[in-house]
């Protein structure tokens, strides 16, 4: 399992620049005006993880496959996109499709790279793709309202829920706070999730800064990241045209031209980590002779249902799961040094995977 990272962000931030470095594609068009990006162009690239190689080396396996990130590069969006003004009807029900937004910040100057406001002020750039993301989702809510009274006069308990859910949401868009700030207990969250609320969802702030700034950010940056840190966000400094040139580089160009820069990987990397950790997500292996592959799990999934990421079969079969953690697979030479060290583990339906876990599912047929 991967996830789906929607690119977001005024017309000129450098968007589709990274959106093309990132995936190693041509197939958003970046261009000096606004809306280049029409249609949403999605493109998968590898998630990069250096144990996987280090598997795969002990395990013998014939193929590598790591596990795959979705980005979406979608139209820029201009004030009045709540109220359908240039391509905004577009741009929100695209981002309703994706489980988290990437918000591309412009933090450099350039005379000759229009801003559709006329200035470089990321705060305020920020300020007005979060306005119209909260209109939408204040419409959206308010709409919802005569319904729910409407099923709660008939005795509905879950109109009821629904609608407390609502107005505490209201309440904090009202306030002018995106409703991922809005606190909900365990039992609620499938009931929150549902509402499916733009301002739910969670943010990554990419703060695109100049080649001299890449290594340390600049004033704007430490804003943004200050920012995020207020509103349950997270944010990460990446050069959209360093990226771009590193796309071309074969792996050792690539290694000398970030040490040149003080750069200790490639923005990409730092993007997924910062991803990973935004949504929750870890890494857990299979691997054998055939192939060393990686997946994708929310942290906390259990044993049975990672193994129904595999296949659907192993979940509904599941006897139990054959653990070594990746750090014991690696010191003990694999699965039988670890086996023999008495590192392997069977856990069984309550177990929760780790991240790094090797596993092998045992399953009825």
């Amino acid at each position: 399992m991967g996830f789906r990272c929607g690119i977001v962000g005024l017309p000129n931030v450098g968007k589709s620049t990274l959106f093309n470095a990132l995936t190693r594609t041509a197939a958003a068009q970046a261009a000096n005006y606004p809306f280049s990006t029409i249609e949403p162009n999605v493109g998968e690239v590898a998630v990069p993880d250096g144990r996987l190689d280090r598997i795969a080396a002990i395990a013998g396996s014939a193929e590598i496959v790591p596990t795959r990130l979705a980005f979406v590069d979608i139209a820029g969006l201009v004030r009045g996109a709540s109220k359908g003004e240039g391509l905004g009807n577009q741009f929100l029900a695209n981002i309703r499709e994706v489980d988290a937004i990437a918000h591309v910040l412009r933090c450099f100057e350039d005379g000759e790279v229009t801003h559709v406001e006329g200035r470089v002020d990321p705060l305020a750039d920020m300020e007005i793709v979060e306005t119209e993301l909260m209109l939408a989702d204040l419409e959206s809510l308010e709409k919802r309202i005569d319904a729910l009274e409407k099923r709660i006069r008939g005795q509905d308990r879950e109109a009821r829920r629904t609608l407390d859910l609502v107005t505490r949401a209201l309440g904090a868009l009202r306030e002018g706070r995106p409703a991922r700030l809005v606190e909900t207990r365990a039992e609620e969250t499938r009931a929150f999730r549902a509402l499916n609320l733009l301002t739910s969802k969670p943010v990554l702030y990419i703060s695109n800064v100049d080649e001299a700034d890449a290594a340390d950010g600049n004033e704007m940056t430490l804003a943004i990241a200050a920012r995020a840190a207020e509103t349950g966000a997270r944010s990460v400094v990446i050069s959209a045209a360093i990226e771009a040139e590193i796309a071309a580089l074969d792996q050792d160009e690539q290694a000398e031209y970030l040490e040149s820069l003080g750069l200790a990987a490639p923005g990409l990397d730092r993007v997924i980590a910062e991803g990973y950790a935004l949504l929750g997500l870890i890494t857990f292996f299979t691997a054998g002779p055939k192939e060393t592959r990686a997946w994708t799990v929310p942290l906390g999934t259990p044993a049975p249902k990672a193994a129904g990421v595999i296949h659907t079969d192993f979940e509904r079969g599941f006897i139990r799961a054959e653990t070594i953690s990746c750090a014991d697979y690696l010191e003990f030479g694999g699965e039988q040094g670890a086996r023999d060290a008495g590192r392997m583990r069977l856990e069984g339906r309550d177990y929760l995977v780790k991240d790094g876990d090797i596993l092998h599912f045992r399953f009825a047929n």
